[in-house]
């Protein structure tokens, strides 16, 4: 009776050292490789797109971001970028406010929050009825826009959730003659920088599933 294991001795054993060998070396290349396809990865994420002046800044509404998001809104309207700053008012709530014995919105905080960075109060403007989701916030947005008769408008979010925004907006104010543009702040405050992102649990969530939410945008949109 043919026995290759009597022929071959020790061959299975050969073939398991190869085998680990191969699983180490794959395992080295990709502790090797993966921090540099991270940074890649989230750096894709942030895209902006120049306007010289805008008739308004419009903040896109992130409870998690937003204290970034409308500080940076400030600094550009502090360049003269544009006259006015906008919020949505997403109609979600924060934690309780000792001082005021309630829980304010978000939006009320942005609003707050620009003020504090030296907005002034009359150049705010709040916009309502928003629906859930970027996109459905993108249409209700350009269709204030063009209710005001706006022609540039300067849009400001996290970096890791521009080039999805971009998109949104642009589809959304598709038929009407509004130029965009988008600007936001550098990733490292309030969310994790591109080189480490996937060292944090909030990372995950605003990088990887971002890939995700922009898959469903395509496809659903």
């Amino acid at each position: 009776m043919f026995d290759p294991v009597a022929i071959a001795p020790g061959t299975d054993m050969k073939h398991r050292r190869r085998l680990l060998k191969r699983v180490l070396i794959t395992a080295l290349c990709f502790v090797l490789v993966w921090p540099f396809v991270a940074w890649a990865a989230a750096r894709f994420l942030h895209v902006s797109q120049q306007v010289a002046s805008a008739d308004a800044i419009v903040v896109l509404s992130g409870p998690s971001t937003y204290v970034e998001r409308n500080a940076w809104a400030a600094k550009l309207y502090h360049e003269r970028r544009a006259p006015l700053v906008v919020v949505s008012n997403e109609g979600l709530l924060s934690g309780w406010s000792a001082s005021d014995e309630r829980n304010l919105y978000f939006y009320e905080l942005a609003a707050r929050r620009l003020q504090q960075h030296g907005v002034a109060s009359n150049d705010i403007r709040v916009v309502s009825d928003i629906g859930a989701g970027t996109y459905q916030e993108s249409l209700r947005l350009c269709e204030f826009a063009g209710a005001q008769q706006w022609k540039r408008i300067l849009i400001v979010t996290s970096a890791y959730h521009s080039r999805r925004a971009l998109w949104s907006i642009q589809r959304a104010c598709k038929d009407k003659p509004i130029q965009i543009g988008m600007e936001s702040p550098p990733p490292g405050w309030q969310t994790p920088a591109p080189a480490s992102w996937w060292l944090h649990k909030s990372g995950w969530r605003l990088v990887a599933a971002e890939y995700v939410k922009m898959v469903y945008y395509r496809w659903h949109y």
